[in-house]
């Protein structure tokens, strides 16, 4: 198993070992001991799966009152993820990262606490899997527009499809006073 960095030191990109024979393949989605030596700390205590149709784009989210970090796989399909630094005074602050995550490939992303997550899907249907350090709590989820000329995120879709509440997210400038601090 890899545990790679992205230009965002503490976002990391898992990629596992996947065994195929003339049966198919197996694999390790998830090893605590593992996770934790390549610095993925909280213990998850939620999973959750969304299905998305091509063009969703569901983001970008953080949680306030209950903060989460998040380990997203695809489990069927295509997806471009995104995690957005939001920490303010953090040398990386709106800086952004985005992969290309396909059930075909198996790479996970991890998204640590004070990131934003977001993602648009690319094929017909994608269905999301996503482990979280922390149980969601609607009130303390917060909206950031999803093309926020200040974040600038390079997303492969102009026109995506988006819930009422991500058509009303706010710009990160609108923000400042919800975001969380940056602890060096």
């Amino acid at each position: 198993m890899k545990f790679l960095p992205t230009r965002l030191p503490e976002v990391l990109i898992v990629e596992p070992d996947v065994y195929r024979d003339q049966r198919g393949w197996f694999l390790e989605t998830y090893h605590i001991q593992k996770y934790q030596e390549a610095g993925i700390l909280p213990p998850f205590v939620q999973d959750n799966c969304s299905s998305s149709v091509l063009g969703t784009l569901r983001g970008l989210h953080f949680q306030m009152a209950r903060p989460q970090g998040k380990l997203i796989r695809v489990i069927r399909g295509e997806i471009f993820d995104v995690a957005v630094d939001i920490r303010k005074g953090s040398p990386t602050f709106a800086s952004w990262v985005g992969v290309t995550l396909s059930a075909e490939e198996f790479r996970q992303i991890y998204v640590p606490m004070g990131f934003a997550h977001g993602f648009c899907v690319l094929s017909d249907v994608a269905e999301v899997e996503y482990k979280c350090t922390d149980v969601y709590a609607p009130g303390g989820e917060v909206t950031i527009r999803w093309n926020d000329p200040r974040i600038g995120i390079q997303w492969p879709i102009a026109q995506p499809l988006l819930s009422t509440k991500d058509a009303a997210g706010q710009v990160l400038d609108e923000l400042c006073d919800q975001l969380p601090e940056y602890q060096p």
